[in-house]
């Protein structure tokens, strides 16, 4: 899952004393964030093959120490240390520890099994990159639901919060397209290139720099 990784953070930004958006899209792909710094570490290692899914052609079989349940918990709680180091009160944590876990519970629908509970042997994933009619929806579904949540619960200070808004909203749009029609790879590369965990982190990124800038310009309803 991409862009559906925002869903929690968008609704979570409605909450009383909750993190900023910005922050919250951070938590949002904390682990996959992790995944590909640790990719360019040569700590965790992923390969790309063509046709590995319908969907997406990343075979994540060494990402132990970011896609395991027990770890998304370390990160998870690594995040909420920060927000209470940065000032924040429990709560305000426990909400971007919260989003940072959800990630996991996402990924868990749309990967093959190269999930662990704690980095073991038995590998889990429900698989809809292989299902496009059930993931496509899916995951354009819960993002446009999140946004309208985010659109109502909040209020443009002026035209900016408008616009930022709706630029948010298409760059999302623009990268999960990118991701799902963009040219698939004609042969198999393992480990996969740097550039593809740049790429990703480029657009992580972004995305997180647009949803700073709306939450500067929004305020709640």
């Amino acid at each position: 899952m991409f862009i559906g990784h925002y869903a929690p953070a968008l609704a979570a930004a409605t909450l009383p004393r909750a993190p900023r958006l910005g922050p919250l899209f951070i938590a949002a792909q904390l682990i996959d964030i992790a995944l590909y710094l640790l990719a360019l570490a040569g700590v965790e290692h992923y390969g790309i093959q063509p046709w590995f899914t319908t969907m997406s052609p990343l075979d994540l079989y060494d990402v132990r120490w970011t896609h395991s349940l027990l770890c998304a918990l370390g990160w998870a709680a690594g995040f909420a240390l920060a927000v209470r180091l940065a000032g924040g009160i429990n709560r305000t944590a426990w909400i971007g520890a919260g989003v940072v876990v959800g990630a996991w519970f996402l990924d868990l629908l749309t990967h093959t099994p190269d999930l662990t509970l704690a980095g073991g042997a038995q590998r889990f994933g429900f698989g809809l990159w292989n299902h496009p009619y059930i993931a496509m929806p899916l995951e354009l579904g819960i993002t446009a639901a999140a946004l309208t949540l985010y659109a109502n619960r909040t209020h443009a200070r002026d035209w900016r919060g408008k616009v930022a808004l709706i630029l948010l909203t298409a760059a999302l749009l623009g990268f999960q397209l990118a991701a799902w029609l963009g040219p698939r790879p004609h042969e198999a590369i393992d480990p996969a290139p740097a550039a593809t965990s740049l790429s990703a982190l480029a657009a992580y990124t972004i995305l997180t720099v647009f949803a700073w800038w709306v939450a500067s310009t929004r305020a709640p309803a």
